[in-house]
């Protein structure tokens, strides 16, 4: 793979231009990496919005019709609804764990299969999630098992 970088003029936008012969899922990871870093997420905490980049988020999760955005130490409500949310990371470090779960995959420090074909996720922060079982085959191929 060859990568050229060219300065811009002053004024110019950005751009990131990808030729290549196929599409593959290395390339969509990077695709989505560098989409994910520019992409900001609005939630709110006690009636305040914040900017939170999906760098700090540990999951996506949605209960009686919320979403709620879990960091480190906090959870934050946000608009979106869990579809958007996968398609708005398709290709990044996100992926859907169970109809109501989107986990970034950054912050799981280990994975062990648990009763049922499911799998147990250890976050990073010390919380354990659960892949269901319809999810695990998307798991193991992510990961490259």
């Amino acid at each position: 793979m060859k990568i050229t970088i060219v300065d811009c003029p002053e004024g110019e936008e950005d751009e990131i231009i990808i030729k290549c012969r196929q599409m593959d899922e290395q390339l969509l990871r990077m695709i989505g990496a560098v989409k994910a870093g520019k992409e900001r997420i609005l939630a709110t905490k006690e009636g305040k919005i914040m900017q939170i980049s999906p760098k700090e988020v540990y999951y996506f999760e949605a209960v009686d019709n919320r979403v709620f955005l879990y960091r480190e130490k906090d959870v934050l409500e946000t608009r979106h609804r869990l579809y958007e949310l996968e398609e708005l990371f398709r290709g990044a470090d996100f992926f859907r764990a169970s109809k109501s779960l989107i986990m970034n995959l950054s912050k799981v420090k280990s994975f062990a299969p648990a009763i049922g074909g499911r799998f147990e996720a250890d976050m990073k922060n010390g919380e354990k999630l659960m892949i269901s079982r319809q999810y695990v085959p998307a798991l193991k191929e992510k990961l490259g098992l």
